[in-house]
C-alpha cells in the first residue's frame, strides 16, 4: 500500500535500493542533491544535472521530460552525505511557473516496482524550482520526506539556499539548465567519480576563514510566514588570550573544531540492527561530528529538526482532512438531491467517517514518530556534557572545569502541545553571536500575567545568574570575565552565588556612575580590539586590555541610564559580539518605552528568552510557536555554588 503523504511527513524506507519517479504535466528537468545532516551541500559537486549526470549511487535523467526515474542505491552514497533531494526545474522557453501547470507527483518504488510513498506537489504559484523529496538518513536508516519547497528566483536561489556562494550557485544552475557549457563548473572530486566533498562543518574541520554554520531559533514571526529553508547563521569570531607566553593574541578559529590532521574520535558502537518491521534503537552520539560533544550537538539538533517535522506533517494532514470534510460537506447540503430522505445525513456523516479516517491515520504517523524520538531522548539526555545538560543530570556533581570551550551551551527546553513531555534541549553556538534579553516584564505571557511583580523580576534575574554560571563553568577558567550592572542594587539577592564565589571581574555597579564606568571600559575593549584587528597587529593592544571574552549583565535597565548610556548599551549589543563582549539584558521592555523607538534595534538585536513558559520562539524549518522552559537549578539545590566554587578555585591554580 502506498504511503500517500502530504508536505513535510516522512515515511520510512524498508530497501536501500529504490526508484523514484516523477509525473509532471509538463517536461522539467530533474536533479539531485547531496546534503550533509542539516541539508547543506559541500559544493557543486555535490548537484547531479545534465550536465554532469553521475555521482555515486544515482544517475540522473539528460533531458526534461513529462516521466522520469531514478534508481538510487543509498548503500552507494558517501559516507557523508545525509540527504538526497530530488530537484525539479522548469527548462527555459517551457511554462513560466509551476502554478500554470498541473501538480507534479513524485514517488518512491521499490526494486519490483511496488510504490512505497508519493506525494503531490500542490499549492505551488510562482516557483520555477522544487525541492521535491529528500532521502535522508536518521541513526543508519533511511526515510523519505515531502518538502515541497518551491523557489519563484529559480535554481539559482534554491542552490544558494541550500548553501553554495550565489557566483557558484549562478554558474551551476546555467549548467544544469543548458545555458552555459557545463565545463565552466568546477567540481569537487572524490575516489569513484564525481561526489560532494566532505560536508562543511560536520564531518570535516573548518578554518578560521570558513567557520561551522549553525541554525538557531528564531523569534516568533507576526504573521505567518511560508516554511522557510533552514537558515545558517556562522558563528562570531571568538577572542582570547594566549597563556603561552608573549603578547596576548586574538583566536578567530572555533574552539573545538579540529584540524584536517587530526582523526576523528572513535564513534559509538551501533545498537544491534533492529529486527523487520521494527525501528533503529537509538544510540546517543550517533550523529556526524569529530568528537563525542559534536556528534551530540548534531544529534540534538536532528531530533529538533524530526519532531518539527512530524509535527507539521500531523498539522497538515488534519488541517487537509477538515479541509476535505467541509467541501465535501457544502457540496451534500448543496445538492437538492440530499434534502429529500436520509440521504443528506448520510453524505454528511460519510464526509466525517472520512475526516476522522484522515486523522487517525495521521495520528499514526505522528505517534510512531514521538515513540522513536522519546526513546532516542532517553539515551541522550543522559549522555550530554555538563554545557549541554540540565542542571538536574548527575554529570554536574562530577564536573570540573574544562581546559576546552564547549561548543554551545543549553538555555532551556523547547516542546510543543502535541508532546509536552517530550522535551528538547535549546543549544546555542558559542561565541553567541547574539546577546540574549531575559524578559521580566508580565505582559509578555499568559504565565508572565499570572505571576507576582517581584516573583517575576526574582525569577528573571535567577536565570540571568544561572546562565552566567553555566558559562563559566563550561569554559576554560580564565576564558571570561563576568561584569554586572545593578544600579539600583534590586538583584543584590540573585546575585549572591556569583559575589560569593568571587568569580565577578569587579563588584556589580551601581548609580550612574558605576553604569558608565562600566560601559566606557567595555567600549574601549571594543574600539582598541576592532582597531587592532582591522590593523592586523592584535599584539599591539594596551596591556591594560583583558582580551578574554567578557559578559555583561545589565538588571534593571534603563535605570540609571542616560542617553550616552544607552546608545553605548546599543553599541555593545550590535558590534560587541564579534569581538568577545557579549550582553545578557534583564529587562522590562515597557519600562523602557520612554524612548521611544530609540530601542527598537537594540530590542531586535537580541534572543528574548521567558523566565516562565512562553511560546515566544519558533524553529527554523516550519516555524512553530514552541513552547520555551528555563533550566534552572533545582530548588534546595548546592549544585550551582559546587560549579562557582571549582570555577573559583580553577582560577586560582592558574594564577
Amino acid at each position: 500500500m502506498t504511503a500517500e503523504l502530504v508536505r513535510g511527513q516522512n515515511h520510512p524506507l524498508s530497501r536501500s535500493r529504490v526508484e523514484i519517479r516523477v509525473s509532471a504535466g509538463t517536461p522539467v528537468l530533474a536533479l539531485a542533491q547531496l546534503g550533509d545532516d542539516t541539508g547543506r551541500l559541500a559544493g557543486p559537486g555535490a548537484v547531479a544535472h545534465p550536465g554532469a549526470r553521475t555521482l555515486p549511487g544515482l544517475e540522473v535523467p539528460g533531458a526534461a521530460s513529462g516521466q522520469h526515474r531514478i534508481a538510487v542505491d543509498l548503500d552507494a552514497v558517501a559516507p557523508a552525505v545525509h540527504r538526497v533531494g530530488l530537484v525539479l526545474v522548469l527548462p527555459p522557453g517551457g511554462p513560466g511557473h509551476f502554478g500554470a501547470v498541473p501538480a507534479s507527483y513524485v514517488s518512491v518504488a521499490d526494486p519490483e516496482g511496488a510504490e512505497l510513498a508519493g506525494y503531490t506537489l500542490t499549492g505551488l504559484e510562482s516557483e520555477t524550482a522544487v525541492v521535491a523529496l529528500e532521502l535522508y538518513r536518521r541513526q543508519d536508516a533511511w526515510k523519505v520526506r515531502a518538502v515541497g519547497q518551491g523557489y519563484a528566483a529559480g535554481l539559482g536561489a534554491l542552490l544558494t539556499d541550500a548553501g553554495l556562494p550565489a557566483a557558484a550557485a549562478a554558474e551551476l544552475a546555467a549548467a544544469a539548465l543548458g545555458t552555459a557549457p557545463a565545463g565552466d563548473i568546477t567540481l569537487a572530486v572524490m575516489p569513484g567519480g564525481p561526489a560532494p566533498t566532505v560536508p562543511r562543518g560536520l564531518r570535516a574541520p573548518a578554518t578560521a576563514q570558513t567557520p561551522a554554520p549553525a541554525p538557531t531559533p528564531q523569534d516568533v514571526p507576526a504573521a505567518p510566514t511560508p516554511p522557510p529553508m533552514p537558515p545558517q547563521p556562522q558563528p562570531q569570531p571568538q577572542s582570547g588570550a594566549d597563556t603561552a607566553g608573549g603578547p596576548p593574541t586574538i583566536s578567530y578559529a572555533h574552539p573545538r573544531r579540529r584540524t584536517s590532521t587530526e582523526p576523528p574520535e572513535p564513534a559509538p558502537r551501533p545498537a544491534a540492527p533492529p529486527r523487520p518491521g521494527e525501528q533503529p534503537r537509538p544510540v546517543a552520539g550517533d550523529a556526524s561530528g569529530w568528537s563525542m560533544e559534536e556528534r551530540l550537538y548534531n544529534q540534538v539538533w536532528g531530533m529538533f529538526e524530526d519532531l518539527a517535522r512530524s509535527v507539521a506533517a500531523y498539522r497538515g494532514a488534519v488541517e487537509f482532512a477538515d479541509s476535505r470534510m467541509d467541501r465535501e460537506l457544502d457540496e451534500a447540503l448543496s445538492d437538492p438531491r440530499h434534502r429529500l430522505g436520509g440521504s443528506g445525513n448520510a453524505a454528511r456523516d460519510a464526509a466525517r467517517g472520512r475526516r476522522e479516517e484522515l486523522v487517525a491515520r495521521a495520528q499514526d504517523v505522528l505517534d510512531r514518530d514521538l515513540v522513536q524520538l522519546t526513546s532516542e531522548s532517553e539515551v541522550v539526555e543522559p549522555a550530554l556534557p555538563a554545557a549541554y545538560a540540565r542542571w538536574d543530570n548527575p554529570v554536574w556533581q562530577a564536573h570540573s572545569v574544562p581546559a576546552e570551550a564547549p561548543l554551545a551551551l543549553r538555555l532551556g527546553d523547547l516542546h510543543l502541545p502535541e508532546r509536552p513531555d517530550l522535551r528538547i534541549p535549546m543549544l546555542v553556538r558559542v561565541p553567541l553571536e547574539r546577546g540574549l534579553w531575559i524578559d521580566n516584564g508580565r505582559t509578555g505571557s499568559e504565565a508572565a500575567m499570572a505571576m507576582d511583580t517581584d516573583r517575576l523580576r526574582r525569577a528573571a534575574m535567577d536565570m540571568a545568574v544561572a546562565h552566567a554560571a553555566r558559562m563559566l563553568a563550561a569554559h576554560p577558567a580564565d576564558r571570561f570575565a563576568v561584569h554586572v550592572i545593578d544600579a539600583a542594587g534590586a538583584g543584590a539577592a540573585s546575585l549572591a552565588p556569583l559575589v560569593r564565589a568571587g568569580v565577578l571581574a569587579g563588584a556589580p555597579a551601581a548609580g550612574a556612575a558605576g553604569v558608565t564606568e562600566t560601559l566606557e571600559r567595555l567600549t574601549r575593549r571594543v574600539d582598541l580590539v576592532q582597531m587592532a584587528v582591522r590593523a592586523g597587529a592584535p599584539e599591539d593592544l594596551p596591556p591594560d586590555v583583558d582580551t578574554s571574552d567578557q559578559l555583561l549583565i545589565v538588571h534593571d535597565f534603563p535605570h540609571g541610564f542616560d542617553d550616552r548610556a544607552v546608545t553605548r548599551l546599543r553599541y555593545l549589543a550590535d558590534e560587541g559580539p564579534a569581538v568577545g563582549v557579549h550582553l545578557l539584558m534583564v529587562a522590562d521592555r515597557d519600562e523602557a518605552s520612554a524612548y521611544g523607538p530609540l530601542l527598537d534595534p537594540l530590542w531586535r538585536s537580541l534572543m528574548r528568552l521567558s523566565p516562565v513558559p512562553d511560546n515566544h520562539l519558533a524553529d527554523p524549518w516550519v516555524h512553530h510557536a514552541w513552547i520555551f522552559e528555563p533550566d534552572l537549578p533545582p530548588q534546595g539545590s548546592r549544585v550551582l555554588d559546587q560549579a562557582l566554587e571549582r570555577v573559583a578555585a580553577a582560577r586560582g591554580r592558574a594564577r
